[in-house]
């Protein structure tokens, strides 16, 4: 993106990409359907990005989500907004748009430098690559640093640039997974039977933190889009005190009242979970998770009165004990902070070196907010290189 902006303010542009092809990464976001952007209201939009709202704003409102729409509009892919808000192309892939992006990249005269990995500076402040035909030096008049974090390291983006910047007297926050699975020690039983079930139209609770959405069992854990909602919390407990409770609801639109009454009828030949799936409507998979809770206090869930099940039908705590690795987060939290920018997304210590995308730190959930604030933040920086240049 920032060399798109840059491209069409007249500047010769380079892309250096230390993989064998470009937008590895994109093509990876768009595996379950590209999720581009999100259409909610754009003050609601913005609050996503907590903390690092007040850095990002401009660059978001410059390119908002409507922008971003019309932008892949222009390249031939049209979006819609599905039923949960979020806006992907008509096609779901991202194969097409990077296709004709990359085509667009190539009529306005970008170069593309691939296998090219970066690793710092020389003694005269040129760009030193690793090539397949050996190291080379670049003498640029500005550059634009889009390395991304360490998630999916596979794919080009591994964080190795934290010490390279850090050297030159940057301040990094240190690089942490972020919309990422957790860790808990289910027991076998649970583990085997219910490995990749998903809970539905739960609400997940921790400390004064609450979402609503799904949520998946993993054989060591569980991940998904409401968890993803609150790693941040979840993530920050987990590294502070080693663990982290999770509250979870079966059934939030009920209240314990109502749970209580419909838990109250009689039970007959039936087996417990039979009675718990038909009077409360509960999965299977929710069951579940009510007899790991149980078993954890000493209290067989058939034990308990209807007044102690319906408070644990909303109210099933859950430990977590861990996160998972970086490299099978889907984003990364920390990375250059967020002050050592000016207005033009350059860094204060090297005049002439600009930063955008997820190297950034800030975090948000998905839904669209990881990729808005990536090209958001590219084409900030391709206008900031632009404005540099014009006084340079």
């Amino acid at each position: 993106m920032a060399a798109e902006v840059l491209a069409s303010g007249g500047a010769r542009v380079t892309v250096y990409d230390s993989m064998p092809s470009a937008g590895r990464k994109f093509l990876m976001a768009g595996r379950g359907g590209l999720n581009l952007t999100h259409s909610e209201p754009l003050p609601d939009f913005l609050a996503r990005y907590r903390e690092a709202m007040p850095h990002l704003r401009a660059a978001v409102e410059a390119f908002p989500p409507d922008g971003l729409r019309d932008w892949s509009a222009a390249l031939g892919q049209l979006t819609f907004v599905g039923s949960s808000g979020r806006v992907f192309p008509k096609t779901f892939k991202a194969s097409p748009l990077l296709r004709a992006w990359l085509r667009r990249l190539d009529a306005a005269g970008v170069q593309f430098a691939l296998r090219h990995r970066w690793t710092g500076w020389d003694e005269l402040g040129r760009l030193e690559f690793q090539t397949p035909d050996g190291p080379i030096v670049v003498a640029a008049s500005a550059t634009v640093l889009a390395l991304g974090g360490a998630s999916w390291p596979r794919l080009g983006s591994d964080g190795a640039w934290v010490d390279r910047l850090a050297a030159k007297g940057v301040a990094v926050s240190r690089l942490r997974p972020a919309n990422s699975g957790f860790t808990v020690a289910w027991s076998e039983l649970f583990r085997d039977r219910f490995e990749g079930q998903p809970l539905k139209g739960v609400a997940l609770t921790v400390g004064a933190h609450a979402v609503r959405g799904e949520a998946m069992i993993t054989r060591g854990g569980i991940e998904g889009g409401a968890i993803y909602a609150l790693s941040a919390e979840l993530r920050e407990a987990v590294l502070g005190i080693g663990q982290a409770r999770l509250t979870i609801a079966l059934r939030p639109d009920l209240d314990i009242a109502a749970l209580t009454t419909r838990l109250s009828g009689t039970r007959g030949k039936q087996s417990l979970a039979n009675f718990l799936r038909k009077a409360a409507q509960l999965s299977p998979v929710g069951i579940g998770l009510m007899q790991e809770a149980a078993i954890a206090t000493g209290r067989p869930l058939a034990t308990l009165a209807p007044a102690e099940l319906a408070h644990l039908v909303n109210a099933i705590p859950v430990q977590l004990t861990g996160v998972a690795p970086i490299d099978r987060a889907i984003s990364t939290a920390g990375g250059i902070a967020l002050d050592e920018l000016d207005d033009r997304f350059m860094l204060r210590k090297l005049p002439g070196v600009f930063a955008a995308g997820e190297m950034l730190d800030w975090e948000a959930p998905t839904g669209g907010y990881l990729l808005q604030a990536s090209f958001a933040t590219g084409a900030a920086a391709g206008r900031g290189v632009l404005r540099w240049l014009e006084k340079s």
